[in-house]
């Protein structure tokens, strides 16, 4: 079951409350925003938004809660007046498991925040510490915990790719957050960003490189496992800016439709396992919702190309047909006529 999209007014709080710098992240560059935050800036901006515009205010890029109290105060105060008129109608904001208190979700509470996002990135205890993440699992699970008897909307944020993980210790990471019950994930495969530690190690041979392929045949696993769960997976990969198209991203699984890519590699999974008893030689039709006929057919005809090869077929099409979601039905097979 899929939470209803709701347009967001996005304030970047870069690098603001994080005790450390971890050695993937670079948040101005991922933001593009380097200006400190203002809370009289923040108030500007929102008394330009129509009232009853109900969007919904989120503070990214930073630690939120690890911010001194009085500074949290103002920014949340900022909000107020757009919140009378209705011009704001929910807040949500992202923070880090370790910075999570009983006194900063009273707080929370009463700026009627209603969505918390905790960046976790993995549940194993090696890929946090070689990250620089200086927390635990254990923050994690007890703060996801918190968030949620506290009454607030849970998200989860992980990463893929980070150094000391592997396959098997992502999906591992993606199976803890399952159980946690969040009410939607982030997924955001490892990227090399110019200047950072990652990029250094990367350069020394002491970190191997997630791909774009990596991630895509990694993600293809994990989003099935949280949609099973009826966890809707409402990020895949960073959201593309000029910086990061304009060489920022210097390697790693950077790529600006890389939700698209794993979606099609999910479909086209569920369309092998279809042919695993067609004859080869046979002519195919599939059927995938009319919304899914280009994730199907892949780039430059990918997938089409991939499975002719694989199943040794004499033709592969797609078309419409009236399937659940991500469905893939076979509607035909036999010889080419």
């Amino acid at each position: 079951m899929k939470t209803p999209r709701r347009r967001v007014f996005p304030v970047f709080i870069p690098h603001l409350g994080c005790p450390q710098q971890c050695v993937f992240c670079d948040q101005h560059e991922i933001t593009g925003c380097r200006a400190p935050v203002d809370p009289e800036a923040v108030a500007r901006a929102l008394s330009a938004l129509p009232d009853r515009a109900g969007l919904e205010l989120a503070f990214y890029g930073g630690s939120f809660t690890a911010l001194p109290a009085d500074y949290q105060k103002e920014l949340l105060c900022a909000a107020l007046p757009a919140r009378e008129r209705e011009a704001v109608s929910f807040l949500r904001l992202s923070t880090r498991p370790d910075a999570v208190s009983p006194g900063e979700l009273d707080l929370l509470r009463r700026f009627d925040v209603r969505t918390i996002e905790l960046g976790v990135q993995s549940m194993d205890e090696e890929v946090l510490r070689l990250s620089r993440r200086g927390h635990s699992a254990r923050d994690t699970r007890d703060a996801a915990h918190m968030v949620k008897e506290y009454g607030f909307q849970l998200i989860l944020q992980m990463m893929t790719g980070l150094p000391g993980s592997s396959e098997d210790s992502d999906l591992r990471t993606a199976e803890e957050l399952i159980a946690l019950g969040p009410d939607g994930v982030r997924i955001y495969p490892a990227v090399i960003l110019r200047g950072t530690e990652l990029e250094r190690q990367w350069r020394q041979g002491l970190y191997r490189e997630h791909t774009v392929e990596d991630a895509v045949r990694l993600c293809a696993r994990i989003v099935p496992r949280f949609e099973a769960n009826a966890i809707p997976v409402i990020r895949l990969g960073l959201n593309p800016t000029e910086e990061l198209s304009g060489g920022q991203a210097v390697g790693g699984a950077y790529h600006p439709a890389l939700g698209e890519l794993v979606r099609s590699r999910i479909l086209r999974q569920k369309a092998e396992e279809l042919l695993s008893g067609v004859s080869a030689g046979s002519a195919v039709t599939l059927g995938v919702s009319p919304r899914r006929i280009s994730a199907m057919t892949g780039q430059h005809r990918c997938n089409i190309d991939y499975l002719q090869q694989t199943f040794r077929l004499s033709c592969v099409k797609v078309a419409a047909a009236n399937t659940a979601g991500e469905g893939v039905v076979l509607l035909a097979s036999g010889e080419k006529g």
